[in-house]
């Protein structure tokens, strides 16, 4: 699983488009195997959402993101998480832990808190959970 973090001087940005980079975050097993920093490819509509899906991303995880911005993560099957401010290396171990918290909700309505690895649903819900 890979998760793409909109960073700022090793924080989370607080907003994704003008993140003047993006760190790119390979988890496997609850492990970090890589870490790769990219700078942001330009705000162009659509063009972030596109360059994370390129990278494998599977989550973005950002300070603040418009519902538009979200719609085009969702139609490249990229999870948002928002709302989200801290460090990167904070963040990243709050995400594995699965005590992630972000303050606008865009998964399953009325989920509640926490964002991570083990809150992670199946495709079948993904299916029944998105309206096209």
């Amino acid at each position: 699983m890979k998760i793409a973090i909109s960073t700022d001087s090793g924080k989370v940005c607080a907003h994704f488009g003008r993140a003047p980079e993006f760190t790119f975050i390979t988890i496997e097993n609850s492990e970090i195997i890589e870490k790769v920093v990219l700078p942001n490819p330009g705000h162009t509509v659509g063009s972030i959402p596109k360059f994370l899906s390129e990278q494998g991303a599977n989550y973005i995880i950002a300070g603040g993101m418009g519902r538009r911005a979200v719609e085009f993560f969702n139609q490249y099957n990229i999870e948002v998480i928002s709302g989200v401010e801290g460090a990167i290396d904070e963040v990243t171990k709050e995400f594995i832990n699965g005590t992630l918290e972000g303050s606008e909700g865009i998964c399953t309505p009325g989920a509640g808190k926490g964002y991570g690895i083990d809150k992670i649903h199946t495709e079948a819900d993904d299916n029944q959970d998105h309206h096209h």
